[in-house]
């Protein structure tokens, strides 16, 4: 059974404010994902910005290029540039800034590819980099310049990434990255999903997602299928940063997934001037327990290059999760960690 959006009510938002945009009803996922916003100027007109937003935005645009669902768009406010779900996917002229701790690499991630499109940073896993593509551009993402032409396109071109996992038997987990994994379509994930079944020492599979939240069309009842049809116990890793970006048709989809018996977790980032706020962590949080969805990580920013003005002190997000510990129950606060560079885990500040 789907569990109504409203046993959920603290984190969904509220769709039909007055003023907000509204998008098409879409006949599938491939529509909404084509029909995505890609001009700044129609990202104003359509949130009723001022034109100065666009103008200001445009040398970092032409950098990492705007992308950012229409389905996204209703949970925005109207004529508000510091919107916290706008700060997300706008680019702005802060981008530009340079300094020498934000690097392209940020996590030496390059170093780490044991095939092509396969990273093995830590024990017992890797991560395949199955697409480049993905359904929005985070403005903070840290894969933002990742050289994604070097990542297999076709099921022939995984076979040495295959052969390699098939080979070491230490590696007992997979997890489906990008880009983002659900823009392949059904049948070329199953089939990455197939070959990874035949290996036997391989026990559990993960996808990293932000589909679900972005463009919740993608859960469909043939893609639960699939993962439904799976071997291995799945684990569904969503990106919810802001309690503002789960309304009722995403809280819809993450209950279908719970209810196909799929464990999902959620990992935020914490950013300045979007979640660096007690209230707003404590409602994200609590918020997704509700929906059966558990808080996982907080994850202090990756240094990548264009990113900086989003970064928080970690004494700030330390101090933010010792809060929340005294608010909620420990299984609803997420642990917030670092990635280091090279390191055998990430490491967990509080």
């Amino acid at each position: 059974m789907v569990r109504s959006a409203a046993m959920a009510s603290s984190v969904v938002s509220k769709e039909s404010s007055p003023g907000r945009y509204v998008a098409p009803d879409y006949p599938d996922w491939q529509s909404a994902l084509s029909d995505a916003v890609r001009d700044l100027d129609e990202l104003c007109r359509l949130l009723r910005l001022d034109p100065s937003v666009a103008r200001e935005g445009e040398p970092a645009a032409a950098e990492f290029p705007l992308l950012v669902p229409r389905t996204f768009l209703g949970r925005i406010g109207p004529g508000d540039p510091q919107d916290p779900l706008l700060l997300q996917v706008l680019p702005q002229a802060a981008e530009l800034a340079r300094s020498p701790q934000f690097r392209r690499d940020p996590l030496r991630e390059r170093s780490a590819c044991s095939a092509p499109g396969l990273l093995q940073k830590y024990q017992g896993r890797c991560l395949m980099v199955t697409t480049g593509a993905c359904c929005v551009q985070c403005r903070f993402c840290f894969r933002r310049h990742f050289p994604y032409e070097t990542t297999p396109a076709t099921t022939s071109d995984w076979l040495p990434a295959l052969e390699h996992i098939a080979r070491d038997d230490s590696i007992h987990e997979v997890i489906l990255s990008g880009g983002d994994p659900l823009c392949l379509e059904d049948s070329q994930l199953a089939q990455v999903i197939q070959s990874l079944e035949g290996i036997p020492h391989l026990r559990r599979l993960r996808i990293h997602t932000r589909f679900p939240v972005m463009t919740p069309q993608r859960v469909t009842k043939e893609l639960l299928g699939i993962l439904r049809g799976c071997r291995f116990p799945l684990i569904m890793v969503v990106h919810i940063n802001h309690p503002g970006e789960v309304d009722a048709r995403v809280a819809e989809v993450l209950s279908r997934f719970v209810d196909t018996g799929i464990s999902v977790l959620n990992q935020a980032v914490l950013l300045r001037g979007i979640n660096d706020q007690p209230d707003v962590l404590a409602g994200l949080c609590e918020g997704l327990v509700d929906l059966r969805v558990m808080p996982y990580y907080l994850h202090q920013l990756d240094r990548v290059a264009g990113a900086m003005h989003f970064e928080v002190p970690e004494t700030t997000g330390v101090a933010l999760t010792k809060l929340l510990r005294t608010r909620l129950p420990g299984y609803a606060v997420p642990h917030y960690v670092r990635e280091v560079p090279g390191g055998v885990s990430k490491e967990i500040l509080a």
